[in-house]
């Protein structure tokens, strides 16, 4: 019988080919049989942690990373290693809170803290909400490494957070500097760019991007879907950007065991998961939908991982659905668990790519049925969401083959809103910094979805109306600056823009009544900014797009009875605005007819949206139930 150095030199044998091939799956049975050989080899531990990286296998990778750094003993290189591992492992078991408490607890140990070290522990921090503290690791890291370009970006991220959008800018600059062909450093820094109305190579920094995600051979790193939206782009290209995206978020992640038959004869379960469930322009649309729907048909869970503001809107969410239950502080994995414990029917995620989204929990398969809705304006990118809601204008048909979703449309729009909203008249408009006798030109969208084009229409109509005045949401000091500096480059006054200070939803909403006329934006619409407008009695004019983003305005305006003031090119939109702008008695006719429609439009009639979504739920239930994968759903 051969003995046990022979028989673990037999099986290192058929590992070692395996590993220097990489093929890691084969390799890791031998590793494993190594090592009840030998339990306390560190080197042998930390090559099955190799292993178990290169498969992705996120829990062995983690425990023999744990394993290794326990028996690496005066080893400090591999103990180094080891740590560092172990934490990578936490990161990629989608566990920041793991991460951060494992580096605490290891990195004591080990006498100094080496680049890779410190960059997970900001890493994890960050995914954390804790992006002050992770700014100090992350300098070390770079102070110790400067071509680190993880680094640079991690510290880019800490200081978006912290709203200092000028340095983030210079970090993922950085990174383009040293590594021109990083898909996610060019996707952040045209973001920055755009917060902050710096708009000199707009077109040249929107080729590049796209063409270095074309040429990206895998998702090494994360690319913001969001960012891509406010770019001249197309469908298919925002297809790629978004299954970039989710292949890197989703690294990793194993489905869930299958789950045990449903009992008969119980409602369907429908469960939201969103981080807005507060004083949040998603909030303020969906609120009444969820508080309309049909509990003796539905049983609703409304599951939040974001923050509680006080404010009414939450209240009501609170109280809207039977379960309201936080998971914000639970992991990716012990979230998608919990979703299965509650036997949730149809998973509803409300948030797609956008700020603090937990969608890969979608990647675990928590519920049989799992949708995008709302909070994203394109396909998720995953294959686990099985249908992403829209309607006829936002999602035809025709545009299936850009969704890895299957489409399902709502008969008039896709966006809900709640017509429980204050009706309340605005302020008088010396109250808000505005010009008694100007004609007043709203914009109060974000600064980041203004670019060149767009505001060379603007101002186009600012010359043919010379006692209008642009009121646009500010962007901060420094954007606001930008914008009068672009204004001035057009041969308009920039005396004539007035700028809104943010403000608190309830008063940002009563003050929008006090414009004449809303100019949208493109490639990116107004979303809720335009059916708040509509809603506080203000026209809205638009541009008709080619994809989700670019068509949400005139979704809205037809699903508020207005679908003229949609036009089909920008030369039309400056004719349109400009029309309307010289014609006070039309401008009125428009305001009585959108004050009308919170009455009597599709668009604000809350309850009417409920029994529609029920519908489009319980055709997708139906087709599950009969063991039917998901199909496009026609608007009925």
């Amino acid at each position: 019988m051969p003995s046990a150095d022979q028989t673990a030199l037999k099986l290192l044998q058929r590992a070692r080919p395996l590993l220097l091939k990489q093929q890691w799956h084969d390799a890791i049975p031998p590793l494993k049989q190594v090592l009840r050989l030998r339990p306390r080899d560190a080197v042998l531990w930390q090559t099955l942690a190799r292993a178990c990286r290169g498969a992705d296998r996120t829990q062995d990778w983690l425990r023999a990373a744990e394993q290794a750094f326990t028996h690496a003993g005066g080893n400090d290189g591999l103990a180094q290693e080891a740590c560092e591992d172990a934490v990578d492992a936490a990161l990629a078991a989608h566990d920041p809170a793991q991460a951060v408490a494992l580096a605490e607890r290891l990195a004591p140990a080990l006498r100094d803290a080496r680049p890779r070290l410190l960059r997970l522990m900001g890493t994890a921090l960050n995914k954390l909400g804790r992006p002050q503290e992770a700014v100090a690791p992350l300098m070390r890291a770079i102070a110790l490494q400067l071509d680190d370009a993880d680094a640079h970006m991690e510290l880019g991220f800490s200081f978006y957070a912290l709203k200092m959008h000028a340095e983030a800018a210079e970090c993922f600059r950085t990174v383009c500097m040293l590594y021109p062909q990083h898909v996610g450093a060019l996707a952040y820094m045209n973001d920055m760019e755009q917060l902050a109305c710096r708009w000199e190579g707009f077109e040249t920094r929107s080729r590049a991007f796209f063409a270095a995600l074309a040429g990206a051979s895998r998702p090494s790193c994360y690319v913001p879907p969001f960012a891509a939206l406010l770019l001249p782009h197309t469908s298919a290209q925002l297809l790629a950007v978004s299954r970039f995206a989710s292949q890197n978020l989703c690294r990793g992640i194993e489905p869930l065991p299958s789950a045990a038959p449903r009992a008969a004869g119980r409602r369907l379960h429908v469960a939201y998961l969103s981080n807005d469930f507060h004083g949040h322009a998603t909030a303020s649309l969906i609120t009444q939908v969820l508080e309309s729907h049909d509990r003796g048909r539905f049983e609703v869970s409304l599951l939040s991982h974001g923050d509680a503001d006080g404010s009414e809107l939450r209240q009501r969410l609170v109280r809207a659905g039977e379960r309201f239950e936080e998971m914000g502080r639970l992991s990716l994995p012990d979230m998608a668990r919990r979703i299965r414990a509650l036997e949730v029917d149809i998973l509803v995620d409300l948030k797609g790519h956008t700020a603090g989204s937990r969608t890969p929990v979608l990647a675990y398969r928590p519920a049989p049925l799992q949708v995008a809705w709302l909070g994203f304006a394109g396909t998720c990118g995953m294959d686990e969401a099985d249908y992403v809601i829209g309607d006829p204008v936002v999602t035809p048909l025709a545009d299936a083959p850009w969704y890895t979703e299957k489409i399902a449309q709502m008969p008039h729009s896709y966006q809900p809103n709640d017509g429980l909203r204050s009706r309340a008249a605005p302020p008088p408009r010396r109250e808000l910094g505005l010009p008694e006798d100007a004609l007043v030109l709203l914009s109060a969208n974000q600064v980041g979805k203004l670019n060149p084009a767009v505001f060379d229409a603007w101002m186009a109509v600012m010359r043919r109306v010379p006692q209008a005045v642009l009121w646009q949401l500010t962007g901060g000091d420094a954007s606001d600056a930008e914008l009068r500096r672009e204004m001035q480059a057009r041969d308009v006054a920039p005396q004539r823009l007035v700028v809104m200070p943010r403000a608190a939803l309830p008063d940002h909403l009563r003050r929008l009544g006090a414009a004449d006329l809303a100019l949208d934006t493109w490639p990116y619409n107004g979303h809720t900014t335009t059916s708040d407008a509509l809603w506080s009695g203000v026209p809205v004019v638009a541009v008709r797009g080619h994809s989700f983003p670019s068509r949400v305005s005139e979704s809205l305006l037809r699903a508020a009875g207005l679908p003229e003031l949609v036009c089909d090119t920008v030369p039309d939109f400056v004719e349109l605005a400009s029309a309307l702008a010289a014609d006070p008695a039309r401008r009125a006719s428009l305001r009585e007819r959108v004050l009308r429609a919170r009455d009597e439009a599709p668009l604000f009639d809350g309850p009417r949206f409920a029994r529609d979504l029920e519908a489009l739920y319980e055709r997708m239930w139906t087709r599950h139930q009969a063991g039917l994968p998901p199909e496009a759903l026609q608007a009925a």
